[in-house]
């Protein structure tokens, strides 16, 4: 695949004219960061995550893979910005702002209505945005944007639930609204997979500077907690309260129909 000059060996410049000389032959002109996102989210949502590889986003902008690790360090770090990017879309639409909320249930309509667009949008890349943060792996339920959980937890802190309840409520809202439209986006073909690094990315941990999601690194003692089993038990318990009211509502209508569940 040709670079920015493909008839020089950039291995023979570095060694006969230093390293900055060879670099200059594998950095195409106009390539940079934002346009290395653009393109990861295109080839995503053509061919689906499971393909992309540095070497195929590569050959889509015409550049060897080297090149394109002058502004994404590793795979990771591009799936970080793919993440960043379509999620950036979350806060920046103004058909449903999230600004000017008036209240905590009408930021939870909004936020959620966001993210169902964003699925609809990126079938293919919305499993990536359910993935465990490389920089905070221990959030639970996962979801890598660390800015929406923040933006979350302040919300509902702001509006006077407590630590528990804030973390409560981001528990049942998550899984919940994730649960649903990963299983509308695997209807539309997109592959769920386990993309997520249990551990953590060192370098994620180093590169992002946690300070920025007060609330994020003061409810980590509550966020990290497993409790799945507990939440399974509840919402499974609210599910039958909720068809016992549907058997109820069959029995005293004319023609045995109910609400939408």
């Amino acid at each position: 695949m040709a670079t920015s000059d493909d008839e020089r060996d950039a291995d023979e410049v570095a060694v006969t004219e230093g390293a900055a000389a060879a670099a200059d032959l594998t950095r195409p002109p106009g390539l940079d960061r934002e346009r290395i996102v653009r393109a990861a989210i295109e080839f995503i949502d053509e061919h689906g995550l499971a393909s992309l590889t540095m070497r195929r986003l590569g050959a889509q902008l015409g550049v060897e893979a080297m090149a394109l690790y002058r502004y994404v360090p590793g795979r990771e770090d591009l799936l970080d910005g793919v993440v960043e990017s379509v999620v950036g879309g979350v806060f920046a639409r103004d058909d449903v702002p999230l600004d000017g909320h008036s209240g905590w249930q009408d930021y939870l309509m909004r936020l959620a209505h966001r993210f169902r667009r964003l699925a609809l949008a990126h079938p293919a890349v919305f499993p990536l945005v359910a993935s465990r943060p490389p920089a905070a792996p221990w959030i639970r339920p996962p979801l890598r944007s660390l800015q929406i959980v923040e933006s979350f937890l302040a919300t509902m802190q702001d509006s006077g639930f407590s630590d528990q309840a804030a973390v409560a409520a981001y528990r049942a809202y998550s899984s919940f609204l994730l649960g649903h439209l990963l299983l509308e986006v695997t209807q539309k073909g997109a592959q769920v997979s386990l993309l997520d690094l249990s551990e953590g990315d060192e370098d994620a941990q180093r590169a992002t500077d946690l300070d920025r999601y007060p609330h994020l690194l003061k409810l980590e003692p509550l966020l990290s907690q497993e409790k799945s089993a507990a939440e399974f038990e509840e919402s499974l318990e609210n599910l039958l309260d909720r068809l016992t009211q549907v058997l109820h509502e069959s029995k005293n209508s004319e023609d045995g129909s109910v609400m939408d569940l």
